[in-house]
């Protein structure tokens, strides 16, 4: 009953621990906030990662692909741990506008848009055919004519304060000429005793805001078959067709690892059977990749930042140690006679202990519960307190027409809530240890001498 009855006297008496609860309270309001906002970031990118890869990639970084992709293609399909599987062609080209003197480089990628809005979140992406993917290749000005996606960012288009797109009711016309060196198998030229450059025009049918801005400022969709004959990959040297990568989506209630797994068996037993193809040397380069792994590039960096943060908030625990520990290294000092009279009466060392650290313990709880409790009154109000800020002063936490970020991340994530307050609870005890130890060894002879009351 003592070890509780003197803590709240001492929180109530010594403002000096009013200091230490307002200490922890800001630390962990700014952990708080920070940590859920940069969590935030970090798992939309990761999410944005994954929608645009799928959930498993077979693929190579070879320019020349790999052949007799139809019969995996079909073991796939018929695996009973696949949703859906989507082809892709990927090489590199040349794209420039009629009459226009400029070339600008590009990534250019071939899919079927039904098959690939299956695979992936290639559809969502979508402005024109959001609903109609098997459209996305059509342009309503000229369906005639071979159309083309585009990433977002290389369009014309206004953006917004809030980071969205102003887009005209229908797609404007617009044609764009694309220009490749088609390989062979071997990476030769395919073109090499005519013009070793092959060009084709396309007219813009649709554009694909995936969020991420790599993609969405350097690639440019064409149709599996057309992107295909760009890279010298239809098949029509006599070779047999190739492709650069299997996009797949695994059925619900299949984890990650374990369908990656069992695409990794199927590759294999795949690649067993064609063994003696004359093409089958292209397998070597080929990878079966989950999405993590094959996205890692994008997503590392971003998390190397999210670990980076971390460790500064470890030394700003640190701090808030170094700050309990001198705090309650003045009050031992200043209630050496009150350790005297308990020690007196008969309380021992162990009972002195325990009232400093539940004094510590009362420290902890109160100041990590009103930081915390702040900090998510604070994050549920940050994009309004951002819109007033902006509408009042005209500053933002970040230029939507710079980054690709929209509303800044506002979820209230409850076990990270929790780690962060324990974290703090954890910190005023580990502060607290070394002047409780000193308190609970002070002889009551040594302090009740009639010079030091």
């Amino acid at each position: 009953m003592l070890a509780w009855i003197l803590p709240r006297r001492y929180l109530l008496r010594r403002r000096i621990a009013l200091l230490a609860m307002v200490s922890v309270g800001l630390c962990v309001f700014i952990v708080v906030v920070v940590m859920t906002v940069m969590n935030g970031l970090v798992e939309n990118f990761r999410e944005k990662n994954h929608r645009f890869a799928g959930d498993c990639v077979i693929g190579t970084d070879s320019l020349v692909g790999f052949a007799y992709y139809e019969d995996l293609l079909d073991r796939l399909a018929a695996a009973p741990f696949v949703e859906a599987v989507s082809p892709v062609v990927r090489g590199y080209g040349l794209l420039s506008r009629p009459g226009s003197q400029e070339n600008y480089g590009t990534e250019i990628i071939g899919i079927d848009p039904v098959r690939h809005s299956r695979a992936t979140g290639f559809g969502r992406t979508l402005h024109y055919h959001r609903d109609h993917p098997a459209e996305a290749f059509v342009p309503s000005y000229a369906p005639e004519r071979p159309g083309c996606v585009i990433g977002i960012d290389r369009m014309w288009w206004t953006r917004e304060r809030d980071g969205t797109y102003q887009h005209s009711d229908d797609p404007p016309p617009m044609e764009l000429t694309v220009s490749t060196f088609p390989l062979t198998a071997k990476g030769a030229l395919a073109r090499a005793d005519l013009d070793a450059v092959l060009t084709e025009s396309f007219v813009y049918s649709d554009d694909s805001h995936s969020g991420l801005v790599k993609v969405d400022g350097n690639i440019i969709y064409l149709p599996l078959e057309r992107a295909q004959r760009l890279f010298g990959m239809a098949g029509t040297t006599g070779e047999a067709p190739r492709i650069s990568a299997i996009h797949l989506r695994f059925k619900p209630g299949v984890g990650l690892r374990e369908g990656t797994r069992a695409v990794q068996r199927l590759w294999e037993a795949f690649v067993a059977d064609h063994r003696d193809r004359p093409l089958a040397h292209l397998f070597d380069t080929v990878r079966v990749e989950d999405w993590i792994t094959n996205r890692r590039g994008t997503i590392a960096p971003m998390q190397k930042e999210q670990t980076m943060l971390i460790l500064l908030f470890l030394m700003l625990g640190v701090i808030t140690v170094f700050i309990i520990f001198v705090v309650f290294t003045m009050i031992v000092g200043h209630k050496s006679r009150d350790i005297g009279i308990l020690k007196g009466v008969g309380v021992s060392s162990l009972g002195v202990a325990r009232v400093f650290l539940a004094f510590a313990l009362l420290v902890g709880l109160i100041g990590a519960g009103v930081g915390a409790a702040a900090g998510c009154l604070f994050i549920t109000r940050i994009n309004a307190f951002e819109g007033w800020l902006y509408a009042r002063f005209h500053w933002e936490l970040w230029n939507r027409q710079v980054y690709a970020i929209g509303r800044i991340p506002d979820q209230i994530e409850w076990p990270v809530i929790g780690v962060i307050a324990a974290s703090a609870v954890a910190a005023c005890l580990i502060g607290a240890l070394v002047p409780t130890l000193q308190a609970a060894r002070r002889r009551p002879v040594e302090i009740l001498q009639v010079a030091q009351v």
